[in-house]
């Protein structure tokens, strides 16, 4: 049996310790091997790029990016691995798990149940929609790697999301982040954040202040998007125009 690689996310190193000393317990029946460790969400993503694990054991309240934010970030990865949330929710909260249909551990752990939830996720992988009931509201934030160092982007200061070649660049008042993410998926998950300007771009609704006329290498001579707190233009398509006004007369 091929060992599984398993990843602890936890910021508490007691129950980082305790999931290790059950894991241990399990060896003889169940091989695997602790590929790293975590403090946190953010943490976690790196460890998931350098080691690819099969398992993510994570716990849920965690600073900088809870394991519910982590999870739907590893939901989008090429070969996502199985994740099993560990929490010290009550029986009432943990409803949303099985009807999300994804495995949880309630503290305190006990290891047959940590055996039996391993069995369960072997081979697994977690899809974006089983997270669908438990975090309605998609993502909060956005990951750039830069210089091999994760990023965080809160969706809200994000301004406009523009395509360019293989990767989407993500536009603040402050600097630009780049984006292993495609703009077709950013669509579909923030449609009610962002509106699609032309093919290669998305706009904050928020953002739009308003319109002129003017030049540009994409769309040539039509409309062109001012933005709060930006002094870039952006085109807007012979298509999208009429909704793009529409929310400008809002």
């Amino acid at each position: 049996m091929t060992p599984l690689k398993i990843l602890i996310v936890d910021d508490e190193a007691p129950a980082r310790a305790r999931l290790r000393d059950l894991l241990s317990d399990l060896s003889a029946t169940l091989p695997h091997v602790i590929v790293a460790e975590a403090i946190d969400g953010l943490a976690a993503l790196d460890a998931c790029t350098e080691h690819a694990p099969n398992v993510v054991l994570t716990d849920i309240r965690m600073p900088r990016m809870d394991g519910l934010e982590l999870a739907q970030h590893l939901a989008r990865m090429p070969q996502p691995p199985g994740v099993i949330f560990v929490t010290a929710f009550d029986q009432y909260a943990v409803a949303a798990f099985d009807l999300a249909a994804i495995d949880y551990l309630l503290k305190p752990i006990r290891a047959t149940r940590l055996a039996a939830a391993l069995e369960k996720v072997r081979g697994s992988t977690l899809r974006a929609e089983q997270l669908q009931a438990l975090a309605p509201n998609g993502r909060t934030q956005l990951r750039s790697t830069e210089r091999g160092r994760s990023l965080l982007i809160p969706v809200t200061d994000i301004l406009f999301l523009r395509a360019e070649q293989k990767y989407v660049t993500a536009h603040t008042r402050d600097r630009d982040y780049l984006l292993e993410e495609s703009l077709s998926q950013l669509e579909q998950e923030f449609g009610e954040v962002f509106v699609r300007a032309h093919r290669n771009c998305l706009v904050a609704r928020k953002a739009l202040a308003g319109y002129v006329r003017g030049q540009s290498d994409e769309e040539g001579e039509g409309w062109l998007l001012l933005l709060h707190d930006s002094a870039e233009r952006v085109p807007v398509s012979r298509r999208q125009w009429a909704q793009i006004k529409i929310l400008l007369k809002a």
